[in-house]
Parts: C-alpha cells; structure tokens; sequence
C-alpha cells in the first residue's frame, strides 16, 4: 500500500472512491482525505499530507517503521486508542469542512 500510494503521489493520479457519507449528507467521515494524505507523505509532501488528514501521515510514518523492523509482526496499542482516534479525526474533519 506504501508503493502504491508513492506512485500515485509522483504520477498525481486522481483516481479513487467518493466517500458515501458525504455524498449522501455532505458530512464527512473520519477517513476523509486519507488516500490524499497517504499519497502526499509518501512523496515527502508533509504540508499537503496534513491538510488532507493528520492520519494519513502518521499511518505512512507507521508503515515506514515497521518495514524497518521487519521482525516486528504486530503492534499492540490500548483498546482505547482506535475509537479516541476516529473520534478525533471526525470532530478535525468536521471543522475542516465548516460543518461545525
């Protein structure tokens, strides 16, 4: 995923899936602007990659990390950690959009 979102970053393709919920209500989803994000900091677009979504660039930052220790096979975070971190991302995304 890490290759494909490099070659989309340097070929600026703008191919991808529309996000239904905010198709169908003009709200945006906690994900919104992550294949952007993604995309932007694996070219090493860091500004970009952070006005499209925070997360993507800590998702690429964690992919990176873990090609690096190629014997770590998984990474154990609180069962908090994912529900806090969606919610964070929506309320961002949601400001983002002037929703709010």
């Amino acid at each position: 995923m890490l290759a494909a979102g490099v070659v989309r970053g340097f070929a600026h393709l703008s191919i991808g899936v529309p996000c239904p919920l905010r198709a169908f209500t003009g709200v945006p989803c906690p994900l919104c602007g992550m294949t952007t994000s993604v995309s932007a900091a694996a070219t090493g677009d860091v500004v970009s990659a952070l006005a499209a979504n925070p997360a993507g660039l800590i998702a690429v930052v964690v992919a990176v990390a873990l090609l690096a220790a190629p014997r770590k096979t998984s990474v154990d975070l609180p069962r908090w950690l994912l529900p806090v971190s969606l919610a964070a991302m929506w309320v961002w995304q949601l400001f983002r959009f002037h929703v709010v």
